[in-house]
């Protein structure tokens, strides 16, 4: 099972009208009691996230009215919220503010995120720049496309598989546990560019588009990298996890690596999987 296209467009005009009333106005105008940590200190929540999300889900009921509704500050309110992706059906995925640190500190980079599951399996992703108001969309067996309303959809292609010593990516070392930090650094050292973003939105992004050739992340939550996984693997890339696992949104664990083609996640595997041992810190 699929979405249709006028449900694809609905949930792209849902996206776009909460990023016009939820998310744009109150960047760079949050006051302090709008911002605050979830987990850890650099794990933030917004009156934004909060209003996005809980617009978002009211749309989708609308929009896709049998999904269950799996939202990143849902979950954290109510952690078995989490559990329904593990039911028959057709699930939502949302991360109302990906890269919320950077959100709520004045920066640019930060953005929407959406997926559609259907038993366990994405089939539809949403990328979107709030300041730009563009988007990636990705489709099971149907490609990912860059996408803004006054162009045509651009289908996308990752980048070509190079050596290591040329590739360049993201790798969120902050997210590892603090004994294999410098461990996994000091193993990019040889490649050609190593960075993070901090906003998974963006770093699918840039990977889709065959701006970089990588990404490596510490966590493994399900709304950060449902649908950039689809959009690499659509685009032509690989995604799977560390631990030689393919990526799944059923898995709660391990470390997600994308990359552009098959022999370069391997090749990854074979060189980051021995330094990183147990599971990401909480």
């Amino acid at each position: 099972m699929s979405l249709d296209r006028a449900e694809e467009e609905a949930l792209v005009a849902l996206v776009r009208r909460a990023a016009r009333r939820e998310v744009l106005p109150r960047f760079r105008d949050l006051p302090p009691e709008a911002v605050r940590t979830k987990t850890r200190r650099d794990d933030l929540v917004t009156d934004a996230d909060l209003a996005a999300e809980s617009m978002i889900a009211d749309g989708a009921a609308e929009i896709l009215p049998d999904a269950a509704v799996v939202g990143e500050e849902g979950v954290a309110a109510e952690a078995e919220a989490l559990d329904r992706l593990d039911e028959p059906g057709t699930a939502l995925i949302i991360d109302p503010i990906d890269g919320t640190w950077n959100y709520a500190n004045g920066l640019a980079t930060f953005g929407m995120l959406l997926a559609v599951t259907v038993d366990g399996e994405t089939v539809f992703g949403m990328l979107h720049d709030p300041l730009c108001d563009d988007w990636l969309l990705a489709r099971a067996g149907g490609g990912a496309w860059y996408c803004r309303e006054d162009i045509a959809p651009r289908r996308l292609q990752v980048s070509d598989t190079r050596g290591m010593g040329n590739l360049s990516g993201y790798l969120s070392a902050q997210h590892f546990r603090p004994e294999h930090r410098s461990a996994l650094l000091q193993a990019t050292l040889d490649f050609d560019r190593v960075e993070s973003l901090r906003c998974s939105c963006h770093e699918y992004r840039m990977l889709a588009q065959g701006r970089v050739d990588f990404s490596l992340s510490g966590g493994n939550k399900v709304w950060d990298h449902a649908a950039g996984a689809l959009a690499v693997r659509e685009a032509g890339g690989a995604v799977g996890l560390l631990d030689g696992r393919e990526h799944a949104p059923r898995h709660r664990d391990g470390h997600p690596l994308a990359a552009n083609s098959r022999a370069t996640l391997e090749r990854l595997r074979e060189r980051f999987a021995p330094l990183v041992e147990g599971q990401v810190e909480d």
